[in-house]
C-alpha cells in the first residue's frame, strides 16, 4: 500500500508540472502615427520661416503654450497605452526640431514613458519635419537614414525628408525596417499639388523596394501623413498599396476603410494617415502578424469639439485660425498592434 501511495503521488505531482509548464504568451509591439500640427518652440531659426511661432509672430506662441501643446501630446500617447506599457515606437509629423523632441520626452508628462528619438533635418521652408519616438525596451534602434526627395515642376517647394529607421524588436530580436513621411500639403489645390505627392511616393516606393530587396524576410512599416486619401492615385497607383493586396511583395493599407477619418475639411472627413505594412508582416507566416482588429483611429472625446458651422464633430485644434483654442491637432493619431505567431 505504501508503495501504492508512492507511486500515485508521483504520478499526481508529474502531472501538476506538466500543466504548471507556462505556455509562450504571445508577444505584442504596438505602433501609432499622429501629425501633431505645428510643434515649434518659441526660438527663432534664422533659417527658416518660424517667425508665425513665435511670442512677437502673429500667432504670440509663448512657453506656456508650447509647454500646454507638449502636455497635450504626452497625452495622447499616454491614452493608447495598455497597463501601462506605451507603444514601442509613434511616428510624428510636423515636429520643428530635435529640442522639441527632448522638450516632450524629457520635461513633459511623457518623461515616465523612457522614449528616445530620431528626427529628419529637411529644407522643408517652415523647419518642420517627421521624427520617430520609440521605446528602447521594446524597439532598439540600428540605423537611421534621412532620404531626399527632389521635386520638380512649376511651384513645387523643398519638401520634408523621408526618415528610414531599421531597428530590432526587442521581444524577438526580428528586424523592422520603419519608414515615416510627409507628403507635399495640398496648399494651392489638390489638383495642383497632385503631382509633388505623386514624386514623392515614387520615391517611398523606391526606398520600400529597395529595402525589401536587401532583406531574408523583410518587415516594412509606412507611417505618416500622405495628405492622399485610400484609391488615390498615391496610394493605388504609385505605391500600390490597399486593404486588398496580398503577397510578400505587396504592401497593404492597413487604414482603408477605417471610421471617421483622420482629417476633418469643411465637415468632410477623410483618411490622409495611413499605416501600411508589407505582406509580411500580414501573412500566414510564423512571426510578426498585424491584428487588424486592433487598427483604428483614435477618436476619443476629448480630441474632438462640436463643428458649428458645418455639423457634427472636428479634431480639437491648437488653433482656430489665429485664435488660441489649446486643443491638440487638426488630426486624429492611429493605431496598430502586431503579435507573434508560431
Amino acid at each position: 500500500m505504501i508503495l501504492c501511495r508512492h507511486w500515485a503521488i508521483g504520478i499526481f505531482l508529474w502531472l501538476g508540472c506538466a500543466v504548471a509548464v507556462p505556455v509562450a504568451a504571445q508577444q505584442v509591439f504596438r505602433v501609432m502615427e499622429y501629425n501633431v500640427e505645428n510643434l515649434f518652440d518659441c526660438t527663432h531659426d534664422s533659417l527658416k520661416n518660424d517667425r508665425e511661432f513665435l511670442p512677437d509672430g502673429l500667432r504670440r506662441w509663448t512657453y506656456r503654450r508650447y509647454t500646454e501643446k507638449l502636455g497635450r501630446i504626452a497625452q495622447v500617447i499616454w491614452s493608447v497605452a495598455d497597463g501601462g506599457e506605451v507603444p514601442a515606437i509613434v511616428g510624428l509629423c510636423e515636429v520643428e526640431n530635435g529640442r522639441c523632441l527632448e522638450d516632450l520626452v524629457s520635461r513633459s508628462p511623457l518623461q515616465a514613458a523612457g522614449y528616445r528619438y530620431v528626427l529628419t533635418d529637411s529644407p522643408d521652408l517652415r523647419g518642420i519635419d517627421v521624427a520617430l519616438l520609440y521605446h528602447p525596451q521594446q524597439f532598439r534602434c540600428l540605423s537611421v537614414q534621412s532620404v531626399r526627395i527632389p521635386l520638380t515642376g512649376k511651384g513645387c517647394r523643398p519638401t520634408r525628408d523621408l526618415l528610414h529607421v531599421c531597428g530590432r524588436m526587442m521581444a524577438t530580436g526580428d528586424t523592422l525596417d520603419v519608414l515615416v513621411c510627409h507628403l507635399p500639403s495640398r496648399l494651392g489645390g489638390v489638383r495642383k499639388t497632385r503631382p509633388f505627392r505623386l514624386q514623392a511616393a515614387r520615391r517611398l516606393r523606391q526606398v520600400a523596394d529597395s529595402v525589401a530587396a536587401c532583406r531574408i524576410q523583410p518587415r516594412l512599416l509606412l507611417m505618416g501623413d500622405f495628405n492622399d486619401a485610400p484609391g488615390s492615385r498615391t496610394l493605388a497607383e504609385v505605391l500600390d498599396a490597399s486593404a486588398a493586396a496580398n503577397g510578400a511583395g505587396t504592401l497593404i493599407d492597413l487604414m482603408e476603410g477605417q471610421l471617421p477619418g483622420t482629417y476633418c475639411y469643411r465637415g468632410h472627413w477623410e483618411i490622409i494617415d495611413h499605416l501600411i505594412v508589407n505582406g509580411t508582416l500580414q501573412g500566414d507566416a510564423p512571426g510578426w502578424r498585424v491584428v487588424p482588429s486592433s487598427v483604428r483611429i483614435v477618436d476619443a472625446p476629448f480630441l474632438l469639439e462640436e463643428d458649428d458651422t458645418y455639423g457634427g464633430v472636428r479634431p480639437f485644434r491648437t488653433y482656430r485660425g489665429f485664435r488660441y483654442a489649446g486643443g491638440y491637432s487638426d488630426h486624429l493619431p492611429i493605431v496598430a498592434e502586431f503579435l507573434t505567431y508560431e
